[in-house]
């Protein structure tokens, strides 16, 4: 499967929102396509070099597909998009293009089924609906509600203060149970460093 990538500075996670800005006529060009043909495109997180001019040097190689919800012209002129996470993909092989565009060979991963919310989950239940009332949150039109395991695992890895590092060791993390355990073990670790 052939998938236009944005390499950006965030991780992106399935179901989740992420607003952007966009000025540089490759992906212009890009998002044109997509919303002509319906489909969407790879972000991935940039692991060296920037987000604007040449094509970023180095991205991770698990990225997670942006499906376009919302577009508007912003009070700048540029146009805006609102986007929702898909489905996570592994970057096969990529090769930037004449304009600047890297396109990507990659491989859908499978997600594993929802899992109902247990008893233990209360702390990170409570801690997304804390999360939901912060401005930049609510703005996004996110968080309070989580359908499932995974879509609870999904919210805290995207909303939580990590390193886009270990954001992307959550997203490689196929067990909601698992990805859950990891960001409880991630919120341990700022905790231990606050009261240091």
């Amino acid at each position: 499967m052939s998938l236009a990538l944005f390499p950006l500075n965030t991780v992106l996670f399935p179901d989740c929102i992420l607003d952007l800005q966009i000025f540089e006529a490759r992906y212009l060009d890009m998002i044109g396509r997509c919303m002509k043909q319906g489909s969407g495109f790879g972000v991935v997180c940039i692991l060296q070099g920037e987000e604007a001019g040449t094509a970023a040097t180095a991205h991770a190689l698990l990225g997670c597909e942006a499906l376009i919800t919302d577009f508007h012209q912003q009070d700048n002129g540029l146009l805006g998009i609102r986007v929702k996470g898909g489905r996570r993909f592994r970057v096969l092989s990529s090769e930037v293009q004449k304009d600047l565009l890297t396109v990507a060979e990659v491989q859908w991963l499978e997600e594993a089924a929802e899992q109902p919310l247990q008893d233990e989950d209360g702390d990170l239940i409570a801690l997304l609906k804390a999360l939901a009332e912060h401005p930049m949150v609510e703005a996004l039109d996110m968080g309070g509600e989580a359908s499932g395991q995974l879509s609870l695992a999904n919210q805290l890895a995207y909303l939580l203060p990590f390193s886009e590092l270990d954001k992307l060791d959550l997203l490689q993390l196929n067990d909601p149970q698992q990805r859950l355990d990891a960001i409880q073990q991630l919120l341990d670790e700022l905790q231990g460093e606050l009261f240091a």
